[in-house]
């Protein structure tokens, strides 16, 4: 579905949302022809909850109920252009929320390539699937489960992304990257280092951290996955 045709359906001015994209243009955030235009095509309102989709163009994370959060445009850019997805690309997309990074992985990788998306939290998952399958995407496989474990049955994967906040970096999602293979994921107690973890060889792996963020933690659920 084209942009405006969505965005005049959720009455919110799409011209809005083209100002924020413009805005983290200038600023260094969006960098990448691909990625600038999967910004520009995949808008923000429809991802969030009616009470919340006037704020689409505010560069804050907001609430989507249950306790979670969809991210700051400004983070996605940014975590977005560190994993640098390509046409073609196999992505773990942990923690998906509301959907609107996982529509725009959607868009980065193609019709050739696929998503898996996985998010623990029940209602919250079929909020993000709703509005992600309203957008039109065809090549996502959704998971309700637990994200720390990865996700064994679609891996390995191209690239891993994680939209919450771990303690520590999950072993599991390490070894379910494909050779080579790159990993985005938020690291820390309370304030989070954007760590980028790009396996080279079975145990070669090469790590690069950029301090500053700040997400709802990456917790581990007590069942498996769906």
């Amino acid at each position: 579905m084209e942009n405006k045709a969505f965005f005049g359906i959720l009455g919110v001015p799409m011209e809005n949302y083209q100002g924020l994209v413009e805005k983290l243009i200038d600023e260094g955030y969006l960098k990448t022809p691909d990625i600038i235009r999967a910004f520009q095509h995949v808008g923000r309102a429809g991802f969030l909850p009616d009470e919340k989709k006037e704020d689409a163009a505010v560069n804050a994370p907001l609430p989507i109920g249950y306790g979670q959060t969809i991210s700051q445009p400004l983070t996605v850019a940014f975590m977005i252009e560190l994993l640098q997805p390509k046409k073609g690309d196999h992505i773990f997309d942990v923690g998906y929320g509301s959907g609107w990074q996982t529509a725009l992985l959607s868009t980065l990788v193609g019709p050739g390539g696929r998503i898996v998306a996985i998010e623990r939290v029940r209602p919250v998952a079929d909020f993000g699937r709703h509005n992600v399958e309203v957008f039109g995407c065809t090549n996502v496989t959704f998971v309700v489960g637990d994200g720390t474990r990865g996700y064994k049955k679609n891996a390995p994967y191209d690239k891993i992304i994680v939209a919450a906040g771990a303690e520590q970096i999950p072993k599991a999602l390490l070894e379910q990257l494909t050779v080579p293979g790159r990993l985005v994921i938020p690291v820390g107690r309370h304030e989070h280092d954007m760590v980028k973890i790009d396996r080279k060889g079975k145990k070669d792996f090469s790590e690069e951290r950029f301090p500053g963020f700040q997400f709802v933690p990456l917790i581990p659920s007590e069942w498996g996955s769906e």
